[in-house]
């Protein structure tokens, strides 16, 4: 019936879907998250979608506006989204915006999605998408360091790949108690958290949570939060313990946890693997058990993508339902 109406309406003008944070959630859950993700990496990776590059429009001193373009599978996307970390004081969310879904072959605008939900979605799927690749094993311990909205969906999606039991650390206490029991996890320390296999970081990066020595033989780390210039979550030393991997070099040294190491002439394109490539076979993943893994996701509008599209699919063909609004 859903379909017909769509059909219907769009004899009118073209339609557009407004899909809001619940309905994109609803529409993709943790593990086809997870799956999406993986795709975009191997499609991106083997040039099929095409990502120009992330575009930042600073707003000094409180944050960033970002633009974010990508095409591919038959759509575009641009994810209009901003980071401004000091708005939960504000009572307000860190990262608001709007997600802008296209047809490639008719330049039709399709949808309108929330932009915070899809960034959750993808950010959780890639710490998964990455701990699946370079982790030791699939039902390693987790430590969380971040227990916000995006910490939260990296444990989900953890969680949804087979890792955990984990333990939760939040500087708010009431955000890890709430995610421990969301997940059946425990609350515990910074320190706890890091010694464990597998370690999410996602914090604001203002300054690091992983210090010298911390990270046991074998550990894979995915750090979240260093989205921007001048932001780390690992003190540098330990950071050069790593065998490094990322989404994609010339973001990650931009404006992600290499780009200090990077700029400081410490690392190279040369030392660090993408993880597509080793999600298509041409680079190996970890070489040994006491290796220490670190991702740096700093977050790909094909990711973002990926997840829209699924979103939209589910929303024609009447999976989950969203608002149809007629322009012209």
């Amino acid at each position: 019936m859903r379909r017909t109406l769509l059909a219907e309406a769009r004899l009118n003008g073209p339609i557009t879907l407004m899909l809001d944070s619940e309905t994109v959630l609803a529409a993709v859950p943790p593990d086809r998250a997870i799956e999406l993700t993986r795709t975009a990496f191997e499609r991106h990776r083997r040039g099929e979608w095409e990502m120009p590059p992330k575009v930042y429009v600073s707003a000094p001193p409180e944050g960033d506006f970002r633009a974010m373009p990508a095409r591919g599978g038959g759509y575009a996307a641009l994810k209009w989204v901003t980071s401004f970390p000091r708005n939960p004081d504000r009572g307000l969310p860190v990262v608001t915006g709007a997600l802008l879904l296209s047809s490639a072959v008719t330049g039709e605008l399709l949808a309108i999605l929330d932009c915070a939900a899809v960034t959750s979605l993808r950010t959780g799927a890639a710490a998964a998408v990455s701990a699946e690749v370079l982790a030791r094993r699939r039902g390693a311990r987790v430590g969380v360091i971040g227990c916000g909205v995006n910490g939260a969906w990296a444990a989900r999606c953890l969680a949804a790949a087979g890792f955990g039991p984990g333990i939760c650390s939040d500087l708010r206490p009431d955000r890890a108690e709430e995610l421990a029991a969301e997940l059946g996890w425990r609350v515990g320390s910074r320190e706890e958290a890091v010694a464990q296999e597998v370690v999410a970081t996602v914090t604001s990066g203002e300054r690091p949570v992983v210090r010298g020595g911390e990270l046991v033989p074998g550990a894979h780390v995915a750090v979240l939060g260093a989205d921007a210039a001048g932001k780390a979550e690992l003190e540098p030393s330990e950071l050069l313990r790593c065998r490094l991997f990322c989404d994609e070099w010339r973001q990650a040294s931009g404006g992600g946890e290499l780009a200090g190491p990077a700029g400081r002439g410490e690392i190279s394109e040369a030392d660090v693997t993408p993880i597509g490539a080793v999600l298509t076979g041409e680079a190996e993943g970890r070489r040994s058990e006491d290796e220490i893994t670190l991702f740096d996701s700093t977050g790909l509008a094909i990711q973002d993508l990926a997840i829209a599209i699924a979103a939209y699919e589910a929303a024609t063909s009447g999976a989950v339902a969203a608002l149809r609004i007629e322009f012209g």
